[in-house]
């Protein structure tokens, strides 16, 4: 075999190990982006599900709103509203934000910048929430004393017993508060993982 077949062989084999190497990468970067989009899936029900019942919670509050018939009341009950319409959208939105990360369009570098961003994002979002999540708390008693029981919480006899259960409710509403932040924190914790296995792959 002459030298210059040898060369064009040798560019020939060169050429198929480049198609085939591209081709891998590009199998890895897709089974990449489709574990990192899993990631959010579960979560992504769960916010749904929660907004659905926060939508429809929210209707059954607008329905009976005139029930509320002093200002306390109807401002407990704008606040309620409030936070039952707007709280789900942010969540979605931010959870939307960082599911949606392209990693097939963008470099490693914008890749971490953009999860970062869109991370904090939706962490701050979750702290926010935790902490509106009290008030809504009580802004939700009176509310639902008045729609449900036609009683006004701020002038009825409370008995011992109420808050003894608002303090177990309270002491809950922390640890469920604490538990849900902490499951956030480990599902973009566990995206972030799957993002830096690019560094030392494709």
């Amino acid at each position: 075999m002459e030298l210059e077949e040898l060369k064009n062989l040798w560019t020939e084999l060169s050429d198929e190990l480049e198609k085939q190497k591209n081709l891998t990468d590009k199998i890895i970067m897709n089974m990449t982006q489709q574990r990192y989009t899993n990631k959010f899936e579960k979560i992504t029900r769960y916010e749904s599900v929660g907004a659905v019942i926060c939508f429809l919670v929210a209707i059954g509050i607008l329905w009976k709103f005139e029930e509320l018939d002093t200002w306390y009341l109807k401002l407990c009950g704008g606040i309620t509203l409030a936070f039952l319409l707007i709280m789900p959208v942010l969540v979605l939105r931010a959870i939307h934000q960082i599911k949606k990360l392209n990693i097939l369009e963008l470099n490693y570098r914008d890749t971490i910048v953009a999860f970062e961003k869109a991370r904090n994002h939706l962490l701050m979002i979750q702290q926010f929430g935790i902490y509106l999540s009290f008030v809504l708390f009580f802004t939700t008693i009176p509310v639902a004393s008045k729609l449900l029981s036609n009683k006004d919480f701020f002038i009825m006899e409370k008995e011992f017993s109420l808050y003894v259960l608002i303090g177990v409710v309270m002491v809950f509403l922390y640890f469920f508060a604490r538990w849900g932040y902490r499951s956030y924190k480990k599902i973009t914790n566990s995206a972030e993982n799957i993002l830096n296995e690019l560094d030392n792959g494709v």
